[in-house]
């Protein structure tokens, strides 16, 4: 029985680990997202290790590496990398042609790529305002996850305005909020609000 040829992508950001799968035909065999707590290489050797007990050690892949700390395990494999905008620009147009506005969120940075006539990306690294690092630090302050602050926003009644374009500035309006009058459900509707 012949094997088919597999595709991996391994994306490693400031503080999660992804890994995905496919075949030929695009359609996915494994993914896993896992928080690697700076501790990349035990992270990535872990979903890998799941991967190939789930699909067999006998299958050929084909892996690339992308993301903000994927160019040392990338070149400690001996693999290829891609840089991550790059990366999703290439799969959203692959996958999902129609797409006018791609916008990832990092744990650290936040990417946008609006598709057209005229390709443009912008990437702004210079403050984690509405990040995933943003978000936990919120979850932390609430003393819950981030599906806790989802949780805790469904039930939100009022909103209350908050800095939306910078996480420090957030952060100094929250954090009265939070040590007086303001309940967690209503905090949570009004930070995931600022984050649109």
């Amino acid at each position: 029985m012949k094997t088919q040829q597999l595709y991996g992508g391994i994306d490693v950001g400031s503080t999660t680990v992804k890994l995905v799968i496919m075949n030929d035909e695009n359609e996915t065999l494994f993914s896993r997202y896992e928080r690697h707590f700076s501790d990349v290489k035990a992270a990535s050797e872990r979903i890998i290790k799941e991967a190939e007990a789930e699909l067999g050690s006998d299958q050929a892949i084909s892996f690339t590496i992308t993301g903000s700390g994927g160019i040392g395990l990338a070149n400690l494999l001996k693999l290829k990398f891609i840089q991550e905008v790059i990366a999703c620009t290439k799969t959203v147009e692959t996958l999902i042609p129609q797409t006018d506005v791609s916008i990832e969120l990092g744990g650290e940075d936040a990417k946008i790529t609006f598709f057209g006539a005229s390709l443009e990306q912008r990437m702004n690294g210079s403050c984690a305002g509405g990040t995933g690092a943003f978000i936990d630090q919120m979850a932390t302050l609430l003393k819950t996850d981030a599906s806790g602050l989802n949780e805790l926003a469904k039930d939100y009644d009022t909103l209350y305005p908050i800095a939306s374009r910078c996480g420090v500035f957030a952060k100094t309006d929250v954090q009265p909020l939070i040590n007086g009058w303001c309940t967690k459900r209503r905090y949570c509707g009004k930070h995931f609000s600022s984050r649109c």
